[in-house]
């Protein structure tokens, strides 16, 4: 366990990057039409990451949440394959790698959605 130690301070670190960086991903949500069809999907891994970084959620295997931080920091990340500002095509990585991530962890998506809509209160008509 004691080789485990960096792995988890990294994991920590990029899953702290990203609940810091959710706006920055909204944003760029809503300027690229490479990324628009997967925003519900972004977000619900960004719920999932908030989730399993304050401990609510922790029903995930290791190699699903360490998938789904390695998914979400490349698409924050300015610095990539294709820099995001080439127009048209700047965002087509970021896509790709994102399809490959959701496709990675499709189950385990699954089951968190069903989890996190099983946590929301049901409004009552009066």
């Amino acid at each position: 366990m004691e080789d485990n130690k960096p792995n988890k301070k990294m994991l920590d670190a990029d899953l702290e990057y990203i609940t810091e960086g959710e706006e920055k991903l909204k944003e760029k949500l809503k300027e690229s039409t490479h990324l628009e069809r997967f925003t519900t999907d972004i977000v619900l891994l960004v719920s999932l990451v908030k989730d399993y970084y304050q401990g609510n959620y922790r029903n995930i295997p290791y190699k699903t949440i360490s998938a789904v931080v390695v998914g979400l920091v490349y698409i924050l990340n300015p610095i990539d394959m294709i820099p995001d500002f080439i127009p048209v095509v700047g965002y087509i990585d970021d896509a790709l790698v994102i399809a490959f991530c959701l496709k990675m962890v499709e189950k385990d998506l699954k089951k968190y959605q069903v989890w996190k809509e099983s946590q929301t209160p049901l409004k009552t008509h009066v």
